[in-house]
């Protein structure tokens, strides 16, 4: 019997996935649903790796660099129940819309991307398709960076399904978490004298952060990076306990050159120079660090950075890839970055595999109660999928071997432009 590959399975498979709350570290039960759909529908692997990612692989004809189509599983926390207008883990379909935590970001579009593969189960790709499914995206993208690091096939292009609103993104600014913390000496708040206490300096930590965000560059495409002193935390969080350390978590959005010992240099600088040595007080700069323990039961400790990244419009997948959708769709997409951060900045931006982004969904959606998927966009993304994959590989095949200097990844020093390009 035929196997259905229509739109409208893939959006009952998408529904399926919604129902499934699936928060960062706790994919399970979806990444056992996907791996069942990825062999009922044919595909030549499906597999569950160390750190929960599900992959999967259509073998190619060899004729063409392998393409990796990307999703991450996990969602965020579907916050107050009651400010949502259908059951956020229901999958319901309600005039032309999914609506769900997940129908968007990413779950919807993860969804179109495995059924769009699965049309090449018959008839092969020039190379292979490679699918990958991963966790932890929501929590600074833990499992794509596992999946990039150990990868057995290295993909010449990632094609990502974050939500672009039918435009191509072809980059993004980074994310950086770092900290400072003010240590002091706890002493009852009934004689502050018997301590010291580390709020005495944080106006001035505080001024020197600002001084810095207001100071930080620029980018043409991406725009201005952003340093952002976010979450307060005393120890002991006691009202009558003068603290023995004050933690401040500052939030980066940072450009694609950033270096993480640079800016914490920088800082340690800036604060220097605001706060005047205090005895019995120290100021430290933090590095961002996080241990995340996977649904497999493997744990471990890692940067919470993901870098930024930008690929040139005219760089070969670009080219190719804004072709074929207006090919199909009959209008050229709209090339721009994307304001929040993806898994590319470890595909791309640490690995220098060159790695767009083609979905439905509107970025202003994603995280809200308002999150909801338009059947009429998905439609037109899904079939667009296919010739999307063959150019990208056309491309990747036609650059092999031929450095495309200017067309590599924009900011790339000049020395890797053809490495970056041709990754694969």
């Amino acid at each position: 019997m035929r196997t259905d590959l229509s739109f409208e399975r893939a959006v009952q498979f998408a529904a399926e996935l919604v129902r499934i709350p699936s928060p960062s570290g706790g994919e399970e039960a979806v990444a056992r649903r996907i791996v069942r759909e990825l062999r009922a529908l044919g595909f030549d692997e499906a597999r569950v790796d160390r750190a929960g990612n599900v992959t999967g692989r259509i073998a190619g004809t060899g004729g063409a660099p392998a393409v990796m189509l990307s999703s991450h599983m996990d969602v965020v926390d579907a916050g107050d129940l009651d400010a949502w207008e259908h059951d956020p883990y229901g999958g319901v379909v309600d005039s032309g819309f999914l609506h769900g935590r997940g129908s968007m970001d990413v779950k919807g579009p993860l969804a179109l991307q495995v059924y769009a593969a699965a049309r090449f189960v018959e008839r092969r790709p020039a190379g292979d398709l490679l699918m990958a499914f991963s966790v932890f995206e929501e929590k600074g993208g833990w499992g794509m960076m596992h999946l990039m690091d150990t990868a057995p096939i290295r993909p010449g292009a990632v094609i990502l399904s974050e939500a672009t609103g039918g435009d191509l993104c072809t980059g993004h600014r980074g994310h950086a978490e770092l900290a400072v913390e003010i240590h002091g000496r706890a002493a009852h708040a009934s004689a502050p004298e018997r301590g010291r206490n580390p709020n005495d300096v944080l106006p001035g930590v505080l001024s020197a952060l600002r001084e810095l965000s207001l100071a930080q560059p620029r980018d043409p495409v991406l725009g201005v990076a952003t340093l952002t002193p976010t979450t307060l935390a005393c120890r002991p969080a006691s009202g009558n306990v003068i603290p023995d350390c004050v933690r401040v978590t500052l939030d980066l959005r940072v450009l694609p050159e950033w270096d993480e010992a640079q800016a914490l240099a920088e800082i340690r600088a800036r604060i220097r120079e605001r706060v005047p040595p205090a005895e019995g007080i120290r100021v430290e700069v933090l590095p961002g660090r996080a241990t995340h323990r996977a649904w497999t039961g493997w744990e471990d400790e890692h940067s919470t950075f993901t870098p930024g990244f930008l690929v040139a419009d005219e760089h070969p997948v670009v080219r190719a890839a804004v072709e074929a959708i207006r090919a199909e769709t009959g209008h050229a997409p709209r090339t721009r970055p994307w304001q929040f951060g993806t898994d590319g900045g470890h595909a791309c931006g640490t690995h220098g595999v060159p790695t767009i982004g083609y979905a439905p969904g509107w970025e202003a959606l994603a995280h809200t109660s308002r999150e909801r998927l338009e059947l009429d966009s998905a439609r037109v993304a899904f079939d667009a999928y296919p010739a999307l994959i063959r150019a990208v590989q056309a491309a990747l095949a036609g650059a092999r071997g031929i450095p495309v200097h200017d067309a590599a990844l924009a900011g790339a020093p000049a020395g890797e432009a053809g490495a970056l390009a041709l990754a694969g």
